[in-house]
């Protein structure tokens, strides 16, 4: 009898739940990836980790605004857009003591 080379005991053996999701990262895990980024934009490369976190917290959202929104993809999604503008600002030659704002 040939147990192996696909005649296991499994008929879908690729079916989702079985194993590990193929489909990514969860919903939580981004929305932490999110708020790390964030945080971590503020003290470097604010330009990169900024719209990453709110790339995180967008994914974590589920990409709608509708529905009950986890806390932790609305701290990304809002810390990562903040992060992104005062990226930008420094990038233009704008602080704080120069009367930009």
């Amino acid at each position: 009898m040939m147990a192996s080379f696909g005649h296991g005991t499994r008929r879908h053996p690729r079916s989702r739940g079985r194993t590990w999701s193929r489909t990514g990262p969860d919903r939580a895990t981004l929305g932490i990836i999110g708020v790390i980024c964030a945080v971590a934009g503020f003290f470097v490369l604010g330009i990169v980790l900024g719209p990453a976190a709110v790339v995180c917290g967008w994914l974590a959202m589920g990409r709608s605004w509708a529905g009950s929104r986890p806390l932790p993809a609305v701290v990304a999604l809002v810390l990562g857009a903040i992060d992104t503008l005062l990226a930008f600002l420094w990038l233009a030659g704008a602080t704080p003591g120069q009367g930009m704002l």
